[in-house]
């Protein structure tokens, strides 16, 4: 029923402001995405089997890279503003095609950075002027995603230890 996939080393450490060669990147657990992004298990799966964004799968657990979940948290917003899953998976696309990167690889400052679409035109700007000029010029109704706000609601989920640190955690605490 389930595919598992193998263990993608080129987003483990490289080019990702979450992690690099020395220290490997954080992932989530399908709990923790469901809490950043408000949405349910069942939603993160359903999304998982029609390929909207696919983790690696570790048995029966999907493990979420820090990029998968910035995508997981702008479909969700997308997709509370009423847009089809058909019109997200265009935004998507055309991040990773036209932009030839991920949409968190895309977050590489300090400045705000939001994503603005019809459904039809997607921008992705980080200058205040640029954003109102778009607002302002649209002929029909626009959508904001703040993806700045998006990459920093991956750190308001600790990260836990992994088994063997709270077992030598434990034993330190024996050992006292």
């Amino acid at each position: 029923m389930f595919k598992t996939r193998k263990v993608r080393p080129d987003l483990l450490h490289e080019g990702h402001p979450r992690g690099d060669k020395n220290s490997p990147q954080r992932t989530y657990t399908s709990t923790d995405v469901a809490k950043i992004a408000q949405v349910s298990l069942r939603q993160l799966q359903w999304w998982d089997e029609r390929k909207v964004v696919s983790p690696r799968h570790e048995g029966h657990k999907r493990i979420y890279l820090p990029e998968e979940v910035i995508e997981i948290t702008v479909i969700a917003e997308l997709r509370r503003k009423g847009f089809s899953l058909q019109k997200i998976r265009r935004v998507l696309r055309f991040l990773q095609r036209e932009m030839g990167r991920r949409l968190a690889d895309v977050f590489s400052s300090d400045s705000k950075l939001h994503l603005l679409t019809d459904g039809k035109s997607i921008f992705l700007e980080d200058q205040q002027d640029r954003i109102i000029d778009l607002l302002k010029n649209a002929r029909q109704p626009m959508f904001l995603v703040c993806v700045s706000d998006q990459v920093r609601r991956l750190d308001e989920i600790p990260k836990k230890p992994n088994r063997s640190e709270g077992i030598l955690a434990k034993r330190a605490r024996a050992a006292v």
